[in-house]
């Protein structure tokens, strides 16, 4: 089964570095008898792939940033803080995630073109474009996973209740509770949640669609999409920027892999 998934990958890696002369050749042949970079030199300096890519990793920056600030935090909240109401959020958090994303498209465009006092439009949503073909309306939908809050709440939930009875015995308030003793303990689920997503917005594909015009916005996803489609195929740039696509989620993983298989296994034996 190895064998099986990792053979496109060999391939794609294999056409990355071959000449368009042997691109063709008939039979194929895994391994190029001359490798070059001519793919790769030819992608980064004459189509829109570094641009795209840019864009990518700084959606992606940001929804990491603010979906790990923003689960942790939540998610805390809702299993440590008793409050008013926290059953209640908690149902809403709950239910929201189960909303499919196809269903929730136009009316985040709705919200996004409507955006008040930005994009030309007026203190009412009205007069401009809002924030459409932006960052900010790119990662507008991704800054806030109902699914990390619950998974962030879970874990909360587990741990040891000893532990906030010690702080506030210190004299520690509850934000220092929170930053100081749990938040550090819970390093794997912030990094399974950083790296999901990541990978979620690096790999988003319909969003960008509806909200991006023009070509200086596009993600990785949509340029690599342009690429293909446009004229004859180039299968060796092609796979060039698809794996150049490939590497910073393989980065990604393979730098939180131990905290990700923590915090799912965690998440797997407690929840």
């Amino acid at each position: 089964m190895t064998v099986v998934v990792a053979t496109p990958f060999l391939w794609m890696m294999s056409l990355a570095v071959t000449s368009k002369t042997e691109a063709f050749r008939y039979p194929p042949k895994l391994l190029p008898e001359h490798p070059t970079l001519e793919n790769f030199s030819y992608v980064w300096s004459s189509t829109d792939i570094p641009v795209a890519m840019a864009n990518s990793l700084i959606v992606s920056a940001l929804t990491v940033a603010v979906n790990c600030i923003a689960a942790a935090s939540a998610g805390y909240a809702l299993a440590r803080v008793d409050f008013r109401g926290s059953r209640l959020l908690l149902t809403v958090v709950l239910g929201s995630a189960m909303v499919p994303a196809i269903v929730q498209l136009i009316p985040l465009f709705l919200i996004t073109r409507h955006f008040p006092l930005t994009g030309g439009n007026d203190i009412l949503g009205q007069g401009g474009t809002g924030l459409l073909d932006t960052h900010a309306g790119l990662v507008l939908p991704l800054l806030v996973q109902p699914l990390s809050i619950y998974l962030t709440r879970q874990y909360f939930l587990d741990m040891s209740p000893e532990l906030s009875d010690a702080g506030r015995v210190d004299g520690a308030g509850e934000l220092r509770i929170f930053w100081q003793i749990y938040l550090p303990l819970a390093r794997p689920i912030v990094a399974t949640i950083a790296i999901l997503s990541f990978t979620g917005a690096w790999e988003d594909f319909l969003w960008p669609l509806v909200i991006v015009s023009s070509p200086d916005m596009q993600t990785l996803p949509l340029a690599l999409s342009s690429f293909a489609a446009s004229g004859a195929p180039q299968y060796g740039p092609l796979m060039a920027s698809t794996f150049v696509a490939i590497v910073p989620v393989l980065v990604i993983f393979i730098a939180g892999q131990r905290h990700f298989v923590q915090g799912l296994g965690s998440g797997a034996v407690k929840g």
